[in-house]
């Protein structure tokens, strides 16, 4: 009898095949109620903030609330649930089936916008302070099962796609709901009416859609909840750390909202101060970056190929480091006016249009880098406790945020100018990307492996879907070039820890990158016995541990372009790996094609021995080069000279 979890994962192999972009999704039970209920649940939050921020702000006299710190304190209590009870509701959301919670969560947002509108009527300022923290209570439950329910229902190649939709529906929610709420609380004597009917009616909506979510069974349903949110927040945080490509991940992320929330924080400062702009000026600045995430996030699907690519995080992070400097340039000098400009005013200079465009591209680049991590994360999280991760990372995207105001705080009381503190977020972005990509070498080198596959080639893969998103795996290919490697990095959704000649760990520039990748280095037994018995020991690790090996069983690079004889160490890869009780192991064949010839092979010149590396642009720019994955060979049929067969037929 087939379970629940192995239904979906059948029914998300089968839509994958019938449908070519992200977009598609939107026509499906498995992730269509739920976008929408997302969707909806991030618009009531920001109607209701934004209105009743506007509300004390503009229209009400409360004397012990000063219309200045309204926002301030009306977004400290959304905050505050996100650090008391993300560690519960991780729990929550890997012990119960997310359909079941989802529900309750809707049901919690009715109850909250029924006590909410009674609130705008009376204009009864401390309930709806109190309906505040209940509705980040309502988003702390839910933001684990929102991320820990798309590995559920989506392959591996509709992550990132999935995760763009999501990141892109947030945004364009949050702009949606500022403008109804603003616009809905400023009508004359019938704005908080008006305001209490939307929010309860978003609330209705996202209950009816939520009845539509599809069965999300339990990761983790033997799990004893500790409901201590104390000890629980610091054993999660414990959790998240066992796995350092996660954690460091998680923090990735968490600088992004510190990096996002500086600027979201300071555009109607920026606008009235720098830019000499009327309201209708920061609304616009609100509405541009919004897009703008919403923009980045949808274009991960097309730039990783339908797969999840954390070689676009470097690029994300150069792109929001850029822009964030040259905002502070096009900021500078701009002519000053008497009165507040309004929107056609504004637009109407066009020194303007360089503030707007850099501030579109680097949130652009923002949601670039932000996408392909939560898709890593949910993918490279156990599932048993995969909700319990995003929780960690709840928690650390609120301190992040809370640091985030009080560095901007303390930069403004300093004398920095808005500007100014727009160009120390983005130095201090280089830093902390320089940082991380250091600490965790796998973004940097997807990264190199990416600009290969796309700028110094045009990369093409068939049967991608033969390299397996889980379990052990042996990669066989041809041996044509130096950056053959490289090249398998950029098609492989996953990891690749490579078994390569030791002399190519001299070459430069390249042997740094491959001792960045942890490339196992074997040398001929007669030269070096230990070294070599030391890379048979290290492959059988790789694999025991579940992860891919390559290797290029031709021993080395081809001088001629024709496959040679392939040599015995895949058959003693396999043993050792054996004899180490490592079982279940797959061979995958592949073959890389019209790669000699190019810069990086050997080739004669002039009579000469085959040289590799010397005149660069002898082929040009842009080659187009190809990789065919073969079927998958168990390890008990395989012989070197069966794979050298097959890695022949697969190159044509």
């Amino acid at each position: 009898m087939s379970t629940p979890q192995a239904a979906i994962s059948a029914e998300a192999g089968a839509h994958d095949a019938a449908h070519s972009n992200q977009f598609a999704l939107l026509t499906q039970r498995r992730f269509a109620p739920f976008f929408w209920v997302q969707f909806l649940g991030a618009g009531n939050d920001n109607v209701f903030k934004f209105a009743f921020t506007v509300m004390v702000t503009y229209q009400l006299q409360v004397q012990w609330l000063d219309p200045s710190m309204a926002g301030l304190v009306i977004g400290a209590l959304f905050i505050l649930p996100f650090l008391l009870f993300s560690a519960t509701s991780g729990q929550l959301a890997d012990k119960v089936p997310k359909e079941v919670l989802i529900r309750f969560v809707k049901n919690l947002e009715i109850a909250i916008m029924l006590l909410a509108g009674w609130g705008f009527m009376q204009q009864h300022v401390p309930v709806l302070l109190g309906c505040v923290f209940l509705m980040g209570l309502h988003s702390t439950l839910f933001g684990p099962v929102k991320f820990a329910y798309l590995p559920q229902h989506l392959n591996e190649r509709e992550l990132t796609g999935g995760n763009g939709m999501v990141e892109m529906g947030t945004f364009v929610a949050i702009l949606l709901g500022n403008v109804a709420g603003g616009l809905l609380i400023a009508l004359p004597l019938v704005g908080p009416s008006y305001v209490a009917a939307a929010c309860l009616l978003l609330a209705l909506l996202g209950r009816a859609l939520a009845q539509a979510v599809p069965v999300s069974p339990a990761t983790d349903p033997g799990l004893r909840i500790n409901w201590n949110p104390f000890t629980e927040t610091w054993r999660n945080l414990q959790l998240a750390h066992g796995n350092v490509v996660v954690f460091r991940s998680l923090l990735g992320i968490s600088w992004m909202w510190f990096f996002g929330a500086v600027f979201l924080a300071n555009f109607p400062a920026f606008a009235r101060d720098t830019l000499h702009g009327n309201e209708q000026v920061a609304s616009l600045l609100l509405v541009v970056f919004s897009v703008g995430i919403g923009a980045g996030a949808l274009l991960c699907e097309i730039l990783s190929r339908r797969h999840v690519e954390i070689g676009l995080v470097p690029m994300g992070a150069i792109g929001m480091t850029v822009f964030s400097v040259d905002l502070y340039f096009a900021s500078r000098g701009l002519p000053p006016h008497t009165i507040a400009l309004t929107l056609g005013q504004f637009l109407g200079e066009p020194a303007h249009w360089r503030v707007l465009a850099d501030l579109a591209l680097l949130s652009l680049f923002a949601g670039i880098y932000s996408v392909p991590m939560y898709a890593l994360i949910q993918m490279r999280s156990q599932p048993t406790h995969r909700a319990r991760i995003i929780a960690a990372n709840n928690i650390l995207n609120a301190l992040f945020m809370i640091a985030s105001s009080l560095l901007a705080g303390a930069l403004l009381s300093a004398g920095f100018s808005i500007s100014e503190l727009f160009l120390i977020i983005g130095l201090a972005n280089a830093v902390v990307a320089a940082y991380i990509f250091l600490l965790v070498p796998e973004y940097l080198l997807r990264f190199v492996a990416w600009i290969a596959s796309r700028f110094v080639y045009r990369f093409k893969v068939s049967g991608d879907l033969n390299i397996p998103t889980e379990g052990a795996a042996v990669l066989v290919s041809n041996h044509v070039s130096f950056v053959d490697a490289v090249l398998l990095m950029a098609a492989s959704p996953r990891p690749i820890r490579f078994v390569m000649d030791h002399r190519i760990f001299k070459v430069p520039v390249l042997g740094w990158l491959f001792k960045l990748a942890k490339a196992i280095p074997v040398a001929p037994q007669k030269e070096d016995p230990v070294a070599y018995e030391a890379a048979f020991r290290e492959s059988a690790k790789v694999l025991r541990e579940g992860d891919l090996l390559g290797i290029f069983p031709e021993g080395a690079i081809t001088k001629d372009g024709t496959l040679q004889a392939f040599k015995g160490g895949i058959m003693k890869i396999l043993e050792t790996a054996k004899a180490d009780g490592v079982k279940d192991v797959s061979v995958i064949p592949m073959a890389l094609t019209n790669l000699w010839g190019s810069y990086f092979s050997r080739i004669e010149l002039s009579g000469g021995q085959p040289t590799a590396m010397v005149r660069p642009f002898r082929r040009g720019l842009f080659n187009r080069v190809g990789l065919n994955v073969g079927e998958a060979v168990e390890a008990e049929r395989v012989t070197p000279e069966g794979l050298r067969e097959r890695v022949a037929g697969l190159m044509g």
